[in-house]
């Protein structure tokens, strides 16, 4: 028979009710069914073993992420990319210790790949007990480091593309100390999710070495992408470069002042606040950044939204809302950097 997401399947959509309701303790009953709708049209429509075999294994690969994840959703998190060859005596393992050490004793959990060099360092100064290690099965294995062997934070996954949600989808702030051409593919990942609008806003704060590793990067940005028009102006508010580790904490904390997070509904564009903005604050932003609010539209403190009731936690933060366009998220930081000086 032919499958339909809509409640056309007669006898099927019973079986389905049925199965959910034997399985009980079943959230959001709707989109497992649609989950299950799509296992079943998966089946009718692809023979191919190697294709089933990769979706089903990218589900269960997420599914215990989340299991992983979920019972520290109220805590912050910071990834930490770097060079596994960063060796422990060197001044960036060091440094790395220091700054994942600092931000555990602020009350942060740190993300690392679970490998060694930077990862080892992230996890030895945050303690394993603030600690979540996303690992990778590799041809030639990448074992993880001492600090998470063993520990019930410590996922290994089988694709790239898993592990790559899992370090940006649940990072509330992403630090990346210098390495080679995986920290540099996982560096890039986080510019083009935060400028495209694929993840939330979240500091990205390249720490730098003595011999200026990012400080490089920068001028290679503003000389070839910047001049070229491969990148505006504003894009260079997606990042901070640093060599302190605790400018690079102050940048985290700093963020997240008086912006707590946002949420799209429809074209609208919901900003919660840790605290109500006057009437004052809210016009100077308005006429600051006039680019972000659509034709028509202007700023306004409000309440929760009817779509907001999935998130009872953050029922009682003060919000404001303006119509966005989907564009401009490098002002869109600079916007909410702008907020948190209030």
């Amino acid at each position: 028979m032919e499958l339909s997401f809509s409640r056309k399947n007669s006898a099927l959509d019973q079986l389905i009710d049925q199965l959910m309701e034997t399985a009980g303790g079943i959230h959001q009953p709707k989109i497992i069914r649609e989950m299950l709708l799509t296992a079943l049209k998966l089946g009718q429509e692809t023979d191919y073993l190697a294709d089933l075999k990769l979706i089903n294994r990218t589900l269960r690969e997420m599914r215990y992420t989340t299991q992983v994840f979920s019972p520290y959703r109220g805590r912050k998190k910071v990834t930490i990319f770097g060079s596994a060859r960063t060796e422990p005596h060197e001044e960036m393992y060091l440094k790395c210790v220091r700054f994942s050490r600092l931000l555990a004793d602020k009350g942060y959990m740190i993300i690392t790949g679970g490998g060694p060099g930077i990862m080892q360092a992230g996890n030895e100064g945050a303690g394993s007990e603030n600690s979540f290690a996303v690992n990778i099965r590799l041809p030639f294995e990448q074992n993880p480091n001492p600090v998470m062997y063993r520990n019930p934070r410590l996922v290994t996954y089988r694709y790239f593309f898993n592990r790559k949600v899992a370090f940006v989808k649940e990072a509330d702030a992403v630090a990346v100390f210098p390495g080679g051409f995986g920290t540099l593919d996982e560096a890039m990942e986080v510019f083009t999710l935060v400028q495209t609008g694929k993840t939330s806003p979240k500091p990205l704060i390249l720490v730098d070495d003595g011999d200026g590793y990012w400080e490089r990067f920068f001028e290679f940005v503003k000389e070839n992408l910047l001049v070229k028009g491969f990148i505006s102006g504003e894009d260079f508010s997606l990042f901070a470069i640093t060599k302190d580790e605790n400018e690079a904490i102050a940048v985290i904390d700093t963020f997240y002042r008086t912006y707590h997070s946002l949420r799209f509904i429809e074209n609208r564009l919901v900003i919660r606040l840790n605290k109500e903005l006057t009437p004052e604050q809210v016009a100077t932003l308005e006429d600051e950044f006039s680019e972000l609010i659509g034709p028509g539209d202007g700023i306004r403190s409000c309440g929760r939204f009817p779509e907001e009731q999935d998130e009872p936690d953050l029922a009682e933060l003060p919000r404001i809302s303006f119509i966005f366009d989907h564009h401009h998220y490098g002002l869109l930081i600079a916007f909410i950097n702008r907020i948190n000086t209030f």
